[in-house]
């Protein structure tokens, strides 16, 4: 399925340097990982609904609605400084 030359030239393009152990250990395993691909993808999902999750997920955020917000002097009460109306911060730039 996978060769050792295949191992190498994706270690080659990532850059990697691979030991002669690693390289036959990454063949190995990836032989593997796509043995178990193969395997997965034989099962017989047809009875199977599509879902996008694998358990059932309900939003428990709070539904939007409109309350009235702070009028500008209650914002602006625990201000430090204030004037004219606005926030008054020290100068950045």
């Amino acid at each position: 399925m996978i060769e050792r030359k295949d191992v190498e030239y994706v270690a080659l393009l990532a850059r990697l340097e691979l030991s002669e152990e690693e390289a036959e250990r990454f063949t190995r395993q990836l032989g593997q990982v796509l043995e178990h691909a193969e395997r997965i993808k034989s099962l017989d999902t047809s009875d199977v609904e599509p879902t996008s999750h694998a358990i059932p997920l309900k939003n428990v955020m709070r539904a939007d609605e409109v309350r009235p917000g702070l009028s500008q002097e209650e914002a602006l009460s625990g201000a430090p400084h204030s004037e004219g109306g606005y926030f008054v911060v020290p100068k950045i730039i």
